[in-house]
């Protein structure tokens, strides 16, 4: 099975309007800029996006949320993006905010095929209403269920022709675990080699959760916050 790509614009020939999406990342950091670039050529509405955060305003999510494609964001950090904001306060845009630990185990257990899990995380607030409470050693804990998501974007340093990946750094962050979790998971790499090209000690996501996979072009790589001392 080939599942090598061309480029970005081929690789999501088959998404539909009103798909949830999982785009790997923490803050710009090892975000899947090629692919969000690509679907905001290709126009697809009415996106659930799945993401830890909601990039900025012109750049990442930011420019899906820019052009109005996206109905609804499931996230956990959101606060760097004012069209964001402009968009929840005046209705126009579903959120629905997660601890960013349950975010992340929400993704894993996914992948590793269990429907949900207990967590103490958001019992008392907002984040509990309308799930099931359980009382575990005199502890309370709200019942999470796993995602499910039609595509899951991802982006790593270096890819195989089979689709085995490595990530570099920091960028080794919710893109593992949403590689896993997707029912279509779609990689873009920095550099594509040929198999047995890669040390098998070094892979962090295995092949056989990626479906297709291409070289990544133009990378910004932007900092979302320059400090300096």
């Amino acid at each position: 099975m080939n599942k090598v790509f061309e480029n970005a614009e081929k690789a999501i020939f088959d998404i539909k309007n009103n798909m949830t999406i999982m785009l790997g990342g923490f803050g710009l950091c090892g975000i899947p800029e090629n692919l969000i670039s690509a679907l905001v050529k290709k126009g697809n509405t009415g996106l659930t996006c799945i993401s830890n955060n909601a990039g900025v305003d012109d750049f990442g999510i930011g420019l899906l949320l820019k052009t109005r494609q996206v109905k609804k964001m499931i996230s956990s950090y959101v606060g760097e993006n004012s069209e964001f904001e402009r968009q929840l306060l005046n209705g126009e845009l579903e959120v629905e905010l997660i601890p960013q630990g349950t975010l992340a185990e929400r993704c894993r257990a996914a992948g590793a095929g269990i429907p949900g899990f207990y967590t103490p995380s958001g019992v008392g607030t907002e984040v509990a209403k309308g799930k099931e409470i359980r009382i575990f050693n005199g502890k309370e804990y709200l019942l999470e269920l796993a995602f499910h998501s039609d595509f899951a974007f991802v982006k790593a340093w270096k890819g195989d022709k089979m689709g085995n990946l490595i990530y570099k750094g920091t960028a080794r962050n919710f893109n593992p675990m949403m590689a896993a979790a997707g029912k279509t998971t779609i990689a873009e790499v920095e550099v594509l080699v040929e198999n047995g090209e890669l040390n098998p000690n070094e892979i962090h996501t295995p092949s056989i959760y990626v479906d297709r996979i291409f070289q990544g072009e133009k990378y910004e790589k932007r900092i979302e916050k320059i400090t300096t001392q």
